[in-house]
């Protein structure tokens, strides 16, 4: 995408996300300041949480694939990732794009206005001790950030208290995230009581909940059924909504996969569950307002107005402070005829009734007229204002660059290639570097043109589709073999002569040998007959 339709689509998403700020700040945070909302529901919105980019939650007992699962979206180590049997992520990471390499600690990123974690403060040092941040150069978290979390503990394992309230600060992320993935073996299928505790944390947001039956390829389909059938049984009683959860089957991990009875299924599954990630940054003004939306109906300051009208101006007020609490399921009643406020508007009874616990009933607010009709106005006028700015962004928000690296699965077509990136990638200085440098892959080549020419090449080329069904017999994932297209297909027409699949070969063995990928291709592994044609287009 050229630099003026980026500015372009990147200015509708702006416009959209300050109409949403200015109505917050103009006809919400007034009502929930004055009802004081914050004390029983979660802080007040700042300018990080509208303008930061849709966060991906990763979560789920140890050693189910977290951490694994995240480098296989960056395709590449972040800091302070360590993978093994036993649990060896202890803190929560937020993985951010950033300029230079860096990692913050907690205490200091919940005081960044720019970052949307100001509100983390009240879980104490216990917690912000094991909260970092890690900023990177990486493309993916260009347009996601995303939320690395300790493993759940089995009732094996869980012998000491975090010194946190780990369930609170999920919940605190659940709220704010776009997705969240929830990550399960198919080896060791178990449901402790942290993970019970942790599915608690998650109510009323399983919406954005995403589950993946991970390592897949290491069962056998049988086995694999019975894990299936389990996990949905177990799924169902913990998550009572009428919707059954979307559940994904894969090996999500960038090494080669075991050959299976299932492994289409699980190639599908990997393309469902990135497609729904990569629509993310689309979709994240549409969350953002729904979730402004369910703020606002929320019948808080009704149920604080009831509350503070039964008081007794002087007399055993604290008496009837507690028969309050005790009704509060036949006020919610009381109120929801009285104003015809859906039962879907109230808060959930048991943890109001906790929260009022500590509340002095005498400094509660009646309802305020003007604030009412400013929530009315929200509610039935602005937000509907707001609809032709979405159509307009819907209309452009296609030309967004694509997360994860591109359309992943759709490599082996000719519409996926929109010019030539290696054209921008050598400089002047480095063009007769690059020529006079040995190419790399030559000594190799004699072995990949006996692949290549076993292929049955047309006019010195292979097509898309038979170079990608030899690929896929390597076993690797989908995903690293489309980046390797792209990154061997140099000429961009879809097909691959003898030294563009040899370099493919090349890629293919590096990975398989547990090497990282090269995001763009440097320049000494260029062909030789391709290198004149990127020199004589690189601009004078």
């Amino acid at each position: 995408m050229n630099e003026k339709k980026k500015t372009q689509v990147f200015h509708y998403v702006t416009v959209v996300t300050e109409e949403l700020k200015n109505l917050y700040y103009k006809r919400l945070l007034p009502i929930e300041k004055h009802y004081s909302f914050h004390h029983f529901h979660s802080p007040s919105y700042e300018d990080a949480d509208f303008d930061n980019k849709p966060m991906v939650l990763v979560m789920g007992q140890y050693s189910t694939g977290k951490t694994t699962f995240i480098r296989y979206l960056l395709e590449e180590e972040f800091p302070g990732s360590r993978v093994g049997p036993e649990p060896t992520t202890d803190c929560f990471t937020a993985l951010m794009y950033g300029e230079e390499e860096r990692v913050t600690p907690g205490n200091a990123i919940t005081v960044d206005p720019k970052k949307p974690f100001r509100n983390l403060d009240p879980f104490g040092n216990s917690f912000l001790n094991r909260f970092q941040c890690v900023q990177m150069p990486n493309p993916v978290l260009e347009s996601i950030s995303i939320i690395d979390t300790p493993g759940i503990l089995t009732a094996a394992k869980r012998k000491l208290s975090r010194g946190y309230d780990f369930q609170a600060v999920l919940r605190w992320f659940a709220e704010r995230v776009d997705r969240i993935i929830l990550l399960f073996d198919a080896h060791k299928l178990e449901f402790s009581d942290e993970l019970t505790r942790a599915f608690g944390a998650l109510y009323g947001y399983e919406d954005k909940l995403r589950v993946v039956l991970n390592k897949a390829d290491r069962v056998d389909s049988q086995q694999l059924m019975r894990v299936y059938g389990a996990l949905m049984w177990s799924l169902g009683k913990v998550f009572r909504t009428p919707e059954i959860l979307r559940v994904y089957i894969g090996s999500f991990w960038s090494e080669p996969r075991q050959r299976c009875d299932h492994y289409k299924l699980i190639e599908l599954e990997e393309e469902d569950l990135l497609t729904d990630i990569r629509n993310l940054p689309r979709n994240a003004t549409v969350r953002k307002l729904n979730d402004l939306v369910k703020r606002a109906r929320l019948a808080h300051a009704h149920i604080i107005s009831h509350l503070k009208q039964e008081m007794p101006t002087i007399f055993c007020r604290e008496s009837k402070k507690h028969n309050l609490i005790y009704e509060l399921p036949v006020i919610f009643t009381k109120i929801q005829q009285q104003h015809r406020v859906p039962a879907g508007d109230f808060p959930d009874c048991t943890k109001m009734q906790e929260k009022l616990l500590g509340q002095d009933f005498s400094k509660f607010k009646t309802l305020k007229p003007s604030l009412m009709n400013s929530l009315n106005k929200l509610l039935t006028t602005d937000i509907a204002s707001l609809v032709p700015l979405f159509q307009q962004q819907e209309q452009r928000k296609k030309s967004l660059p694509a997360v994860l690296d591109g359309e992943f699965l759709g490599t082996f077509r000719r519409d996926q290639f929109k010019g030539d990136p290696f054209k921008e990638m050598l400089k002047d200085d480095e063009i007769s570097e690059a020529d006079s440098d040995e190419w790399v892959v030559e000594k190799y080549k004699p072995k990949y043109d006996e692949i290549f020419y076993n292929l049955s090449p047309h006019d010195g080329k292979l097509s898309g589709t038979k170079v990608k069904e030899w690929m896929t017999t390597t076993h690797l994932p989908n995903s690293v073999l489309a980046h390797i297209w792209r990154l061997a297909d140099v000429d961009r027409d879809g097909m691959l002569d003898n030294e563009e699949f040899a370099l493919a070969v090349h890629l293919i063995e590096g990975k398989l040998d547990g090497h990282w990928l090269p995001r763009e291709l440097p320049s000494h592994l260029v062909p030789p007959s391709k290198r004149l044609s990127t020199s004589s287009d690189a601009p004078a």
